[in-house]
């Protein structure tokens, strides 16, 4: 049986190869994304004094599928589009 000894050197070399590669494939998928890590939308609060109106009306049209919405976290996130819509079509929240 051969035994191989890892030295201080075999072991900082193997750290700087795995650096690299790592950089490079973040580096790579920061490229490959289209879309930003931030989502897209408005706050409840955001949404509520746009639309002038309360949580509970919120809930509503949420509710009613009349605004998509999206959680992060435990944060909601409105669809500005959907807002725009009912905005622009004259609907009273």
């Amino acid at each position: 049986m051969i035994t191989e000894i890892l030295t201080k050197e075999d072991l900082q070399i193997f750290r700087v190869e795995l650096l690299a590669e790592l950089t490079e494939l973040v580096t790579r998928l920061k490229s490959d994304i289209k879309q930003p890590l931030l989502p897209e939308g408005l706050r409840t609060e955001q949404a509520c004094q746009l639309l002038d109106c309360s949580n509970g009306k919120l809930l509503s049209l949420r509710s009613s599928g009349k605004i998509r919405c999206r959680k992060v976290g435990g944060t909601l996130y409105y669809n500005q589009e959907d807002i725009r819509k009912l905005l622009k079509h004259g609907t009273r929240a």
